[in-house]
């Protein structure tokens, strides 16, 4: 009697992308280290040792002690309990503008690049404009447009990111246009949406989700720098960017006060690009050893 063999089920691509981020010690330990960090953001109103918000002069420049971890600033407030509630808002702020770049990004590259000709011309002249300005002064120059709040700075951030995913689905879509399983697509009467998006985005998304998270940190980097220079949350918020330039105002009274922000901006950052070498690592197969 002969026995039949059977076939492994097939792994998800995802579930398979998902294990080799695991496998690989550096992508293990930054996905670790943004999950704690967004665990701790969601959970800050009920892990908070004290009201962020709350000051008491009488315990102005505490230094870090076993009732305050971190210390608390000019006005007494907890810093590490502002520090947790910040992260609410840091966190969310490089989340979406990182979101806004990819969205419209993507866009402008996937149909520069598929369509071609004096469209693709007159794109990439405009995207040539806006690279010719510093990603932070652009950004500084929308906010001084629309005004300062951190809805602004989400969309000033966000559009200072748009150059770098437009050009980068672009190039992407340049090549992969020219695939056999495009012009099969676009023979059997496929329109073009249809082709840019169910045939030509999935295999250009690769680079793209390598460039998202890297952006991440510089997305995070230049909105708490618009909240270190005053255009981003106003007072009494808890953004990191505005936790630092208070800090910076008693940093030779209370270094604590500027330190201990600047490591969590440090520590997300940090993670974020950490997570961007090593998915590019994972799915870039001429680095795979």
């Amino acid at each position: 009697m002969t026995s039949l063999a059977t076939n492994p089920p097939a792994t998800h691509p995802l579930m398979g992308f998902a294990r080799d981020c695991w496998r690989h010690r550096t992508a293990r330990y930054a996905l670790l280290t943004l999950f704690i960090l967004a665990v701790l953001a969601v959970l800050s109103p009920h892990i908070a040792p004290y009201d962020p918000y709350e000051t008491r002069i009488l315990d102005s420049m505490l230094p870090p002690s076993a009732e305050h971890w971190m210390g608390t600033d000019l006005a007494g407030r907890d810093i590490f309990s502002r520090i947790l509630t910040g992260a609410r808002i840091s966190l969310v702020i490089g989340l979406f503008a990182v979101a806004i770049s990819v969205t419209v990004g993507c866009t402008i590259g996937l149909i520069s690049g598929y369509y071609g000709g004096r469209l693709d011309n007159i794109v990439m002249r405009l995207i040539d404009v806006m690279m010719s300005f510093p990603g932070v002064l652009l950004a500084m120059s929308i906010v001084a447009v629309l005004g300062t709040g951190l809805v602004n700075v989400i969309i000033a951030v966000g559009i200072g990111g748009i150059t770098e995913f437009a050009r980068v689905s672009r190039g992407s879509v340049l090549a992969i246009k020219e695939e056999v399983y495009v012009d099969a697509a676009r023979a059997t009467g496929c329109s073009d949406l249809r082709i840019i998006f169910r045939h030509v985005l999935p295999n250009a998304f690769p680079p793209i989700l390598v460039l998202a998270s890297m952006s991440y940190g510089w997305a995070l980097l230049s909105a708490t720098g618009l909240s270190f220079l005053g255009l981003g949350a106003a007072p009494p918020a808890s953004e990191w960017g505005a936790m630092l330039s208070d800090g910076r105002n008693v940093m030779w009274d209370a270094p604590w006060a500027a330190i201990f922000p600047g490591i969590a901006i440090l520590i997300t950052v940090l993670a974020s690009n950490l997570l961007g070498d090593a998915i590019r690592d994972i799915i870039d197969p001429k680095i795979k050893v």
